[in-house]
């Protein structure tokens, strides 16, 4: 299947946010706290961004900021997916108690909205990047629980899942040489989607002040470093923003596409 040119988009994107996110020290033109001149200067030669509400300059602030916002999200993900993802495959395989007990726990954690979580759990707890991540990826995992379950729901009732079952095959080959072969398509579609709400995520925690803290830096937190700029006309608050929404929209160009990819299950087969 050609790739469409709105995928080649996306994904052409995606790997210049990744590119700039790992060697953001050797091309970013100046540290990351580094004041380089006025307050809120416009674009030139030396500042091709502007400068932020201090004199730094926003374009290596973008850089070094994309570089700990992908970090934290990506991790994130990895974290809620690989939890997410098992005890949802789990639930299908064991049914019965287990798969009750962690649904209604799901079901609850989900009743509250996870940003209300989040900024309760960091208002009492050391707000670092270990603290970060682990408070997202839990919160996100819940979700992929819910993904995951249904998916495997669906492929543990394949004649090819039965037949592994019938010859004495335990819960370990089951879930991972016969679900998740076939169940590979839609989460890693779906691992897209949470990415970008994770960076969405640590973006709104550090505009409320419980994200990422100073001396580091992130897209979020420069928006409010920068949001009085505004008032006066001043772009340095759009920059980081139209970051966020430029990198949201190229994983979500991929995204679509490996969804536009993912075949019927009916026709899958275990490794």
């Amino acid at each position: 299947m050609k790739m469409p040119l709105s995928a080649l988009i996306g994904l052409v994107l995606t790997g210049i946010f990744l590119f700039c996110a790992v060697f953001a020290q050797l091309i970013a033109p100046y540290p990351l706290d580094a004041v380089t001149g006025g307050v809120w200067e416009g674009p030139s030669e030396a500042h091709w961004l502007g400068t932020d509400t201090i004199g730094r300059d926003i374009l290596s602030r973008l850089i070094h900021g994309g570089q700990i916002t992908i970090f934290v999200a990506l991790a994130s993900s990895l974290i809620s997916f690989g939890l997410g993802s098992f005890l949802g495959f789990l639930a299908a395989v064991r049914g019965g108690w287990i798969d009750q007990g962690l649904s209604r726990l799901v079901d609850l954690m989900m009743a509250i909205p996870s940003l209300i979580i989040a900024l309760v759990v960091l208002s009492v707890l050391p707000i670092n990047l270990t603290v970060l991540i682990l408070v997202m990826g839990l919160l996100d995992s819940t979700r992929v629980f819910r993904l995951s379950r249904a998916v495997a729901m669906d492929i543990a009732v394949m004649d090819y899942v039965e037949a592994a079952k019938l010859r004495g095959e335990g819960q370990s080959w089951i879930i991972f040489r016969e679900i998740l072969p076939n169940a590979l398509s839609p989460l890693v579609a779906e691992f897209g989607l949470r990415f970008i709400f994770a960076v969405l995520f640590i973006s709104t925690l550090s505009f409320l002040g419980l994200g990422i803290q100073p001396p580091l830096a992130d897209w979020g937190g420069m928006v409010k470093e920068n949001k009085d700029g505004l008032i006066y006309g001043k772009s340095a608050a759009l920059m980081p923003a139209l970051a966020i929404a430029l990198l949201a929209i190229s994983v979500n160009l991929v995204a679509d596409w490996i969804l536009s990819r993912t075949t019927s299950l009916k026709g899958g087969r275990g490794a």
